[in-house]
């Protein structure tokens, strides 16, 4: 539209429509003649009634839309038909129109009120489908909000999660712009910037989106735009060009041949209007003679911008006068190019539809014959109730509206791949039908090509994140200030795992698994415990089993010579007794190794508390018999009765069974049992031995001190008492050694994790047992073995 500064002195000059021709618009015109004539020529469809029309240039411009929906609200001048004798309807039936959106949206809140019906064939904003807002409005072509929907699952659909969003400042481009944010909201996209522009805009707005764009880490960019808007900033890029982008198109613009001169929008993807075919319109279009085009304002004014000539010799003009040379089949223009009907076959279908709606009306068909009564006068308020209730096929291709006065969403995917001549093509590569189930909408049968940076066709799909997908193993952490596709992997927790892409959160693994080394899967833990096949218990095993055999050792040399003076003057039923347990001693240490069971628990802890008992109890034995045989040799003294052999025993077993007692009570009330421990290590199972009842175990333990420590204590009382060879020494040293391995075995046993546990109490175990073998055996057998003369009756005997 031509822009005039009114100084409101004046009357303001009628509105002008400049520039050149949208050849492309003129070919939907010839369009809606086309199929005009059509039907008056159809003895089908309305035969003997004679549609008329009017056709107005708006040149997508708002105000001069406005001026021509009055007009056509205001009804035409009535013309008399002297053929005829009859006056032709001066009444507008119906609109078909606009192609954009904002000038459709201001036509028909004019035209509404009159119940006046609208058929668009390219005014797509979801806007439109509102019926308390554009109550007469319909279209052939469908909503803004299927599209928005399918482009948001087909950026989905290869990966993109960061993209670039341009759009025409109008009720096309924002509305449909806003219905797309949502549904990509929906499928976890994030845009990263969002520009609005006009091709009226100053050159420094265009400037301003451009390098936008040019400086984006986004390699996408979803443009909802009209052609002419998009135009104005593709002239900007490629001034200077940016890096490569995916440009994902609108119906739009995304079949617009004057798009395709850019060489920037190579692979270029988008929905379109499925190509089809209108039989006999190419002829038509391009049956222009030389009387046709001089007769039509509209077609002279394309003819000689096409041929670039005047068609009568203007005064003062230096252009060339046509000469009757032109030829239009070798014209290569939109106009021309009828290889893809897509939006002309939706003025095709909105001419029919109207003309449908007015054939219900008017016509009847009587015994095979349509007959139409052609002095009916009809109302615009009619035709709308009849277009609501269309329903017929054209050339194949369906004509009906839903109660938004919407077509059934049906599109194909279009991809502007390279031809031969190295030029631009569209391609379909796939379809979107609205219609099918939930899953099987989207469809894509061919390769699509897109553009690298030098602008070549490859088929590998470009990248478009604005952070790199997370592996299992680890979690998004959005980044402060950004939007959520832009986040931070961060490692799982321990005992957590993820398994998926870009997982959100990390998931703990159930109580006897733990997360591999990657931390994507959840293994059994390791089961853990004192084994006979591992060092620690190899090495244990060997000394238990080493110190039974110098037990054993020890016991046949002191049975070799038991009749030696050495080994009667230090009691030796004691002595084979107490070598007997420590035997046991030793070998109750192996209990400890092994996988634990509740039979094995219960053993294990008895056996120590009974046989260490057994042990101390032969040592406190042994120590009284030192202390009595001293006593017994002051005058007057009878205390020999009272520890002669029996009494000993007695000792012993009295003892022994208080210990056997305790055990007895432990295991009938809270036996020792065998668990899986989950808590000490968070990595493997720790199979271990519960106390069952903890009181019962330091009863145990607190009794087998009790007697070291009462032993002790009566060694160090007999330890000064003359004699060569005082066994209370020896004992005392025993004692010593044992009282220290258990005093601090207490701490070293609460501390200790898992399986040391274990080897901490065998360490115990056989520390103090070969200290009480060494300490009270090793000297009797080194003066029996190498001291053989000191093994006699008067060296005993004799004083210090």
């Amino acid at each position: 539209m031509k822009t005039i500064k009114n100084n409101y002195t004046s009357l303001p000059e009628p509105l002008e429509c400049i520039g050149s021709m949208n050849t492309r618009e003129m070919r939907f015109s010839r369009a809606m003649v086309f199929a005009v004539e059509e039907i008056n020529n159809s003895s089908d469809l309305l035969p003997g009634i004679t549609l008329g029309y009017q056709i107005h240039d708006s040149c997508a411009s708002v105000p001069v839309a406005v001026q021509v929906a009055f007009q056509l609200a205001n009804g035409l001048q009535q013309l008399y038909d002297s053929k005829k004798g009859c006056l032709r309807s001066g009444r507008v039936t119906a609109v078909v129109g606009e192609s954009g959106s904002t000038p459709s949206i201001s036509m028909s809140r004019i035209i509404g009120p009159f119940d006046i019906p609208q058929v668009s064939h390219f005014a797509t904003c979801a806007c439109l489908s509102d019926k308390t807002q554009y109550p007469t409005f319909f279209r052939t072509i469908p909503s803004d909000q299927f599209q928005a929907d399918a482009l948001a699952k087909l950026v989905k659909h290869f990966g993109w999660t960061w993209i670039g969003a341009v759009r025409s400042n109008s009720d096309y481009g924002n509305n449909g712009m806003a219905s797309f944010l949502r549904a990509a909201q929906k499928e976890g996209i994030c845009v990263e910037y969002s520009e609005s522009f006009n091709r009226n805009d100053p050159q420094s707005k265009i400037r301003q989106v451009a390098e936008v764009i040019r400086r984006s880490t986004a390699m996408v960019v979803v443009a909802f735009t009209a052609p002419g808007d998009l135009r104005v900033v593709l002239e900007e890029l490629t001034r200077h060009p940016s890096p490569p982008r995916q440009w994902i198109g609108s119906e739009a613009w995304v079949t617009d041949p004057d798009v395709l001169r850019f060489p920037l929008c190579a692979g270029t993807i988008g929905f379109a209007i499925p190509k089809s075919i209108i039989p006999g319109f190419r002829e038509y279009v391009m049956d222009l003679s030389p009387a046709k085009v001089v007769a039509s304002h509209v077609l002279s004014e394309f003819w000689e911008g096409a041929f670039n000539c005047l068609l009568e010799k203007q005064a003062g003009s230096s252009d060339r006068v046509c000469d009757g040379t032109e030829d239009i089949q070798k014209l290569h223009n939109p106009y021309t190019d009828t290889s893809q009907l897509r939006i002309t076959n939706m003025v095709y279908k909105a001419v029919y539809a109207i003309a449908h709606a007015i054939h219900n009306l008017v016509c009847k068909k009587i015994n095979s014959t349509i007959h139409c009564d052609q002095f009916m006068k009809i109302q615009p308020l009619q035709v709308h109730d009849q277009l609501k209730r269309v329903n017929f096929s054209r050339n194949g291709y369906h004509v009906s509206f839903d109660a938004n006065g919407d077509p059934v969403a049906f599109y194909e995917l279009i991809n502007w791949q390279k031809n031969q001549n190295g030029g631009l093509e569209f391609v379909t590569v796939g379809l979107y039908d609205e219609s099918l189930p939930l899953g099987q909408k989207f469809n894509i049968r061919k390769k699509i090509s897109w553009a690298d940076a030098e602008c070549l066709f490859v088929h590998q799909v470009p990248v478009s994140v604005c952070s790199d997908s997370c592996p299992p193993g680890t979690r998004k952490v959005l980044q402060k200030g950004k939007p959520i596709c832009c986040y931070d992997c961060v490692p799982c927790a321990e005992g957590e795992i993820s398994n998926t892409l870009d997982s959100s959160d990390c998931f703990p693994c159930p109580k006897e698994f733990w997360p591999s080394a990657e931390k994507n899967l959840c293994l059994p833990k390791l089961v853990e415990f004192l084994s006979f096949h591992e060092v620690l218990g190899i090495i244990l095993a060997t000394f238990s089993i080493t110190g039974a055999c110098l037990t054993i050792v020890t016991a046949i040399v002191f049975f070799h010579h038991r009749f030696t003076p050495i080994v009667r003057a230090n009691n030796s039923e004691l002595s084979f007794l107490l070598l007997f347990s420590l035997t046991l001693c030793f070998l109750c240490s192996l209990t400890f190794i092994g996988h634990p069971s509740d039979w094995s628990c219960m053993l294990r802890h008895t056996a120590f508390g009974i046989t260490f008992v057994l042990c101390i109890s032969c040592v406190l034995g042994k120590t009284l018999v030192v202390l009595m045989a001293f006593k017994a040799t002051l005058p007057g003294s009878n205390v020999a009765k009272w520890f002669g052999p029996t009494q000993q025993r007695m000792t012993v077993v009295s003892f022994t069974f208080v210990q056997v007692l305790i055990c007895t009570i432990w295991l009938v009330l809270k036996p020792p049992f065998s668990i899986r421990n989950l808590t000490t290590y968070n990595e493997k199972i720790i199979l271990e031995c519960a106390l069952g009842s903890a009181i019962g175990f330091w009863a145990v333990l607190g009794y087998i001190g009790l007697l070291a420590v009462f032993c002790f204590v009566l060694a160090v009382l007999a330890r000064k008492l003359p004699d060569n060879f005082n066994e209370a020494k020896l004992i005392t040293f025993s004692m010593l050694i044992f009282c220290a391995v258990w005093i601090t075995f207490i701490p070293a046993y609460i501390s200790s994790p898992g399986k040391f546990t274990v080897a901490v109490e065998i360490f115990a175990i056989l520390a103090s047992s070969f200290g009480l073998i060494f300490c009270i055996f090793f000297p009797k057998c080194f003066i029996i073995l190498f001291r053989p003369e000191k093994n006699t009756k008067k060296h005993l005997m004799a004083k210090k």
